[in-house]
């Protein structure tokens, strides 16, 4: 294998250039304050954990873990989501707070199988945790928080899918019982919306017509309120029925805090995580063809670090929409450039202090003399390139000048 060169990085990972930090920093920002007016409040956690508490309770499958051992061999992991490792600290240093606890939080987050897949291996997450409420009314203010943190962030058209694990899990139950094959198979397909390989399996089992009816009729769970009538007539199983119950409970909530205009209800839409116990959501942009959020309620992670609670929560994936959705544009603050000799260097140092106390951006460039100044006039000193311009203004203490 050939020794990599001194420019090149490892695939899945990316260099993000000024004017990216710049836009990136600003959705962070301006996301933060939207869920900080919510009453959320930023946690941060380590990049690392331990494999066999925060690595195995995520549910993120070992072919997607980057792993690496310690100097005393302890398997150790690059964190795949930020929700474990806040039950972890919810369930330890916050173990005293009072619940509900609401948390916020921006990070990168590490997935292997994205970078078999051709996409990143490392990406950033803005996203939101309520630990400690399991009401509908719970379910219904993240999903509220994630129109707003969408809007927030500049995406102006896009719709929020909500599902529900227990009713495809209800309904499965009645379908194919004792199957636990076949019902994994049948998730599998929903979750890659791969509706071919769905109805495939189906053809495959010896189903009666009635349960065959059942499952197809799945596939057409997917728009406003009146889809929870039509899910009640398609399964009587009582975990069925109660799922449909709750989202129809959160749809309500959703239509009070007046953005049901942005939801759809699709129960074909399972969670990516094992963890999910009910409500799921996903967010897609007009621009881009894959979620740029995501979320859904975890009712029993938390039990794995000795804190049982119910909790719900989404994340933004920031990356996605620096990278596919116009949303917030960034002007940058040019720097001004002061110039200035030895003998002024006093007066200019003094000047420097004064306009970075106001706030601006000043650079230091000194001169041998008014032949060595930066000039202003016919575009000159203004660097060309994927930077932009260099300076917003140019001031010179030098004699002569």
């Amino acid at each position: 294998m050939s020794k990599p060169k001194g420019f090149e990085k490892p695939s899945g990972v990316r260099d993000y250039l000024p004017y990216a930090v710049e836009k990136l920093r600003a959705i962070e920002r301006s996301v933060l304050d939207c869920m900080a007016g919510w009453g959320y409040r930023q946690i941060m956690t380590p990049t690392m954990e331990y494999y066999e508490t925060v690595g195995v309770a995520s549910s993120t499958s070992d072919h997607k873990l980057f792993k690496l051992l310690n100097n005393r061999g302890t398997s150790m992991v690059l964190r795949s989501d930020m929700t474990t490792p806040i039950a972890r600290v919810v369930s330890s240093l916050l173990r005293e707070e009072p619940l509900p606890l609401r948390l916020s939080y921006h990070a990168n987050v590490f997935r292997a199988i994205e970078e078999e897949a051709g996409r990143e291996a490392e990406f950033f997450q803005t996203g939101v945790e309520l630990v400690g409420d399991d009401s509908p009314e719970a379910d219904a203010e993240v999903v509220a928080l994630a129109v707003a943190s969408l809007q927030a962030a500049g995406v102006t058209s896009f719709k929020i899918a909500l599902g529900h694990v227990g009713f495809l899990n209800g309904l499965l139950e009645d379908a194919v019982p004792g199957r636990e094959d076949v019902r994994e198979a049948l998730k599998e397909g929903l979750l890659h919306r791969d509706y071919v390989g769905y109805r495939e399996t189906l053809a495959q089992l010896s189903l009666a017509a009635e349960q065959r009816d059942e499952l197809e009729g799945i596939l057409r769970l997917r728009g406003g309120k009146e889809i929870c009538s039509q899910a009640r007539e398609l399964s009587q199983n009582p975990l069925a029925q109660a799922s449909v119950e709750h989202l129809s409970q959160v749809w309500d909530a959703l239509e009070d805090y007046g953005v049901a205009q942005h939801v759809m209800i699709d129960l074909t839409m399972i969670g990516d995580f094992s963890y999910y116990t009910g409500m799921t959501f996903e967010g897609y942009a007009a621009e881009l063809g894959f979620p740029v959020c995501s979320g859904g309620r975890y009712d029993k992670l938390l039990q794995q670090f000795g804190r049982p609670a119910p909790a719900t929560g989404f994340s933004l994936k920031t990356n996605r929409i620096l990278d596919g959705v116009n949303g917030i544009q960034v002007e940058p603050a040019l720097p001004i450039l002061l110039q200035y000799d030895v003998a002024h260097r006093k007066e200019a140092f003094a000047e420097a202090k004064r306009l970075r106390s106001e706030g601006r951006s000043v650079v230091m460039k000194h001169s041998d003399g008014p032949d060595d100044l930066i000039c202003d006039t016919a575009g000159k000193g203004k660097r060309k390139g994927p930077l932009g311009p260099a300076y917003g203004e140019i001031v010179s203490f030098v004699e002569g000048d």
